[in-house]
């Protein structure tokens, strides 16, 4: 769902110079063509990006295009970026790269016949570089086509720090401790949480974190493809667990006021000069939100958590991340297609676009210290090091289901955020309506 908010502000660019890493170091000139052996070269590469999320991306491939000669033209196609590639597809001109931001879509295209497996040495890249995970997320029937470059670690709380301070309370580690911290700051008359109810989309985030840590990995990726409806106990269960704190005394300005929320109004509400609420759930990108839209600082005034632990004793981690990401896939198969792919999945390649903000690499091997701030950071190294991490669920789901505005799981979810009682209802609907987006 690393799309579903759109393009986000990037804060102050700083350009990196080459030096710091040498160009033949981490899979650069001499694995990707380098001393201009691609000069003459033309790439074409569509993507979700626009704004300053397309300068920052930019400024990436003008390290490749420096490092190789070749010249890479890249084209902004924003979220309706599957349905523009399916166009240029069919009228025979697919770009060399496009980069994908639904694993849906990844497996649609190579299924399609039209997408190109990588490389061997690309493969290797991303073997060397990349957590099994990212590799399993991008292979479709054996077959590796993604190359994951840019991801979103959604499995946090953001929290105003002089709110929590003043009420005297820690962040809490474990479930059952958050739901004690939000029902005691709602007695003390702060309003706990900020939710975005009238984005659905942040309500499958929601349910996909207390769903992965309540019935574990393997249920999870069977939800994720139906293999299991969702009428099932452990969903039933996770619906229960979340309406603990999808409570009106709990939510700023009650679940009907949290329907009428957008994301970015959800985050102001915690981080304005007058907050109405403690504590929000999002993803990194929250913190581009309060950079562009509040006069508090990230990483003092405003801090986070990782998401609860469910289950687990006071002191253990949950090692569990939800996570978004934009992958690259080819097109083509030539040498300079395969070239991009393969510096894409290298370390260096992420640290121009880190060292301007608002990006979080997926690559193991990429220095933290490329990071400006020590929250982004620590953002990074907790999904870098989780022991469980599952792409969005809803992402993965077909579009009508899980992408919707105003139907399947997000109008569902929206449904259950109005009365949260209702668990049995909830999960009918959801069942009902992922029947239909599955063909099952």
């Amino acid at each position: 769902m690393s799309r579903k908010f759109g393009a986000v502000a990037v804060a102050g660019a700083v350009t990196l110079g080459l030096s710091v890493f040498g160009l033949t170091g981490c899979g650069g000139a001499s694995g990707s063509g380098g001393n201009g052996e691609l000069a003459g070269q033309t790439i074409e590469v569509t993507g979700p990006w626009s704004g300053d999320e397309q300068k920052a991306f930019q400024k990436v491939l003008a390290v490749f295009e420096k490092q190789t000669g070749a010249k890479v033209n890249y084209t902004a196609a924003g979220d309706e970026e599957p349905t523009v590639l399916q166009s240029k597809v069919q009228g025979g001109a697919p770009p060399n790269i496009a980069i994908l931001a639904q694993p849906g879509a990844i497996a649609q295209f190579a299924r399609e016949g039209v997408l190109k497996p990588v490389t061997a040495d690309v493969e290797q890249q991303v073997d060397a570089h990349m957590a099994k995970a990212w590799k399993n997320f991008g292979t479709v029937d054996g077959k590796l086509y993604g190359v994951y470059f840019k991801a979103a670690n959604k499995s946090i709380v953001w929290y105003n720090d002089r709110l929590l301070t003043q009420a005297g309370y820690q962040p809490p580690a474990t479930w059952d401790d958050f739901v004690k911290t939000v029902n005691s700051l709602s007695d003390t008359g702060v309003a706990p949480l900020a939710v975005a109810g009238a984005d659905g989309w942040t309500l499958t985030d929601w349910f996909e974190n207390v769903y992965l840590q309540t019935a574990g990995g393997e249920a999870y990726d069977k939800l994720a493809k139906h293999q299991i409806p969702w009428t099932d106990p452990s969903v039933k269960h996770a619906l229960q667990v979340l309406q603990q704190v999808f409570q009106p005394k709990l939510v700023a300005d009650g679940n009907a006021g949290a329907l009428q929320t957008d994301f970015s109004s959800s985050v102001t509400k915690v981080f304005s000069d007058a907050p109405k609420a403690a504590m929000v759930f999002e993803a990194d990108f929250v913190g581009q939100v309060i950079a562009s839209n509040t006069k508090a600082k990230v990483g003092d005034d405003a801090r986070f958590f990782p998401f609860p632990a469910i289950g687990k004793p006071a002191g253990k981690p949950s090692g569990s991340v939800v996570t978004g990401g934009d992958a690259a896939v080819a097109f083509k198969d030539d040498k300079a297609t395969m070239a991009l792919m393969k510096f894409l999945a290298s370390p260096e390649a992420g640290v121009e676009w880190a060292r301007s903000g608002g990006f979080l690499s997926p690559n193991k091997d990429m220095p933290l210290d490329s990071y400006t701030d020590d929250l982004t950071r620590a953002i990074a190294k907790q999904m870098l090091g989780a022991d469980d991490i599952r792409f969005d669920m809803s992402d993965q789901a077909p579009a009508e289901f899980g992408a919707t505005k105003g139907a399947g799981e997000w109008k569902d979810l929206q449904d259950f955020l109005g009365n949260p009682a209702d668990v049995d209802g909830t999960a009918q609907r959801l069942e009902a309506d992922a029947a239909k987006a599955y063909h099952t």
